[in-house]
């Protein structure tokens, strides 16, 4: 590690989630000057070192503290208000963005979230670099966790439905590489998890992680969304999405996400090994790192 800090901040906006805190993390442990926004910066807890500042990116009026000075921007996605938050960015002389975007851009799902602030950053005169993360493996927690927590088991109308989950520090891994690297800059990576799973055995592996049996009950679709609906938090606000009730972009009856049990072929997608050269995380062992979460 270098004990120089780079003067001018890095901004990482959702500095206090799965992925912004690996990423602030990465970025003190190269040297650099971090600046993480929250909305609730008193309840932060980020590493010794990182700025913690307030701001809120549906508020753009409240951007000007933490975007002064800063010379790189971690963005997540704002749609409605990303028009704004460009132009304080560039106002503010930040030169680089790293936008955290989804893999359904790539497949053509998402036209009006991700790929509005994709398209704002793309044209806004700033560099700027793309991450598209697949399937969270941390969405499993979400919807999965509350009833493997409770009663060991886990509801699912589409257990040999095949997916690619990915551990949010491949995720991190891609966001740093670009921010440290200036060669980087201009890139679009769509990123997806190394193992090619069913719901089923991902099931399997984090029974494996936790040491205990997880009883899979299998439902239809409208049951699972009444059970999810029920449950509350993610797994609720997603239900008719997750489960085959509306598009990605929120079209009802319309399924733009595939619900069946073939793999993607398509070599857009790639694995963190194939963008960095770093060892790909499995879905394994992101669930031996989350087995306390289970249980």
């Amino acid at each position: 590690m270098s004990h120089l800090k780079n003067a001018s901040p890095v901004l990482v906006t959702g500095g206090t989630g799965a992925i912004g805190r690996l990423v602030v993390a990465g970025l003190l442990d190269a040297g650099h000057t971090v600046r993480g926004m929250s909305r609730h910066p008193q309840r932060a807890a980020l590493p010794d070192g990182a700025d913690v500042v307030f701001g809120d990116l549906d508020d753009p009026s409240t951007l000007r503290h933490a975007f002064d000075g800063a010379a790189q921007l971690v963005l997540i996605a704002a749609p409605e208000t990303v028009a704004a938050v460009v132009s304080r960015a560039k106002q503010a002389g930040i030169e680089h963005v790293v936008v955290v975007s989804s893999a359904a851009v790539t497949a053509g799902y998402d036209t009006t979230y991700n790929a509005v602030v994709e398209q704002a950053v793309m044209g806004s005169g700033l560099d700027w670099s793309i991450v598209r993360p697949g399937e969270f493996a941390t969405n499993s927690l979400l919807i999965w966790g509350p009833a493997i927590k409770t009663d060991r088991r886990a509801v699912e109308p589409l257990p040999d439905q095949i997916g690619h989950p990915i551990h949010e520090a491949d995720i991190a891994d891609v966001i740093l590489a670009n921010l440290l690297d200036p060669r980087r800059r201009g890139r679009i990576d769509t990123i997806i998890g190394p193992d090619s799973l069913t719901k089923r055995e991902q099931v399997a592996l984090i029974a494996e992680a936790i040491g205990e049996q997880i009883t899979l009950d299998e439902v239809s679709a409208e049951q699972a969304r009444g059970f999810y609906r029920a449950q509350g938090g993610f797994a609720a606000t997603n239900a008719d999405f997750l489960f085959g009730f509306e598009s990605y972009d929120g079209v009802e009856g319309i399924t733009d996400e595939p619900h069946d049990t073939s793999a993607p072929n398509d070599d857009a997608y790639l694995t963190l090994d194939q963008i960095t050269g770093t060892p790909a995380r499995t879905f394994r062992q992101w669930a031996h790192d989350h087995a306390p979460d289970f249980t």
